[in-house]
């Protein structure tokens, strides 16, 4: 073999091993143990990213998020692409077990928050202290401008009672959560404080987050948002005396699976 033939055959050989290992990081997908491979903490527009945290965002126009299409949905509803990308593969995986899951509520901007807030507030009594009746509504509903359906990247499924997930269907549907949703990224983030330091909002087994670009929103909420952006709503001057960001938007439980890159 003369030496034109043996550099070809080096380089085939060379180009085989390289295709080798872009198809074992594109069909393997490691274990993620940074979340912010989805969403990077550096070179980002702060001023956008406040305005994804506190829900000041034009879903139906930001390229960022996308309409969920009616199959998979009981309303019009919009995600983040990423977390929709990973629902559409975790809604197939169910769906080829017997379990339908559709998505009751997703991205929510600051002003659709309020006007659940605002409702529930009017329905409180009149001789009822604010910071009590922010603190009977904090049980399940987020004040505005604290809600992690703000970001897209969180979803409420098939049912919004927890009784539902306790027997037939419901039940089948949430033991099946449990034992999968973490291979698409999903985590249920409101579990049961019992036996737990977990603070904030009471359990909620319909609410889901997809944690490869939650979890960086999170500690992007920690790190740029404070009491002083929290206006514009009835009862958010009690804000700071709840401690809702610490106790609230932070007050989510660990979740402990093998994260899979999707």
């Amino acid at each position: 073999m003369n030496t034109a033939s043996k550099l070809l055959n080096q380089l085939v050989k060379l180009m085989l091993v390289v295709c080798l290992v872009i198809c074992f990081g594109i069909c393997h997908h490691p274990p993620v143990t940074n979340y912010s491979l989805v969403l990077p903490t550096t070179n980002i527009d702060t001023v956008y990213l406040r305005n994804v945290l506190l829900g000041n965002v034009d879903y139906a126009h930001d390229s960022n998020f996308v309409r969920v299409d009616p199959k998979y949905a009981y309303r019009s509803i919009y995600l983040e692409r990423n977390t929709y990308n990973a629902f559409v593969d975790m809604h197939n995986a169910a769906a080829a077990d017997g379990v339908d899951l559709k998505i009751l509520s997703g991205a929510r901007s600051f002003e659709y928050q309020k006007r659940i807030w605002e409702h529930k507030w009017a329905l409180s009594k009149d001789n009822q202290p604010d910071i009590q009746k922010a603190t009977d509504i904090l049980r399940y509903s987020a004040m505005p401008g604290t809600s992690r359906h703000h970001w897209g990247t969180d979803i409420d499924i098939n049912s919004l009672s927890n009784a539902y997930f306790e027997r037939g269907r419901g039940l089948k549907e949430y033991t099946w959560l449990l034992e999968n949703a973490g291979r698409f990224g999903f985590c249920q983030v409101y579990t049961s404080k019992e036996n737990t330091n977990r603070t904030g909002y009471e359990m909620e087994r319909w609410h889901w987050s997809y944690l490869p670009v939650a979890a960086a929103y999170t500690n992007h909420y920690a790190r740029m948002i404070g009491y002083k952006d929290l206006v514009g709503f009835s009862g958010s001057h009690v804000a700071p005396d709840l401690q809702v960001v610490e106790r609230y938007v932070l007050g989510v439980a660990e979740c402990n699976f093998p994260l899979l890159l999707k």
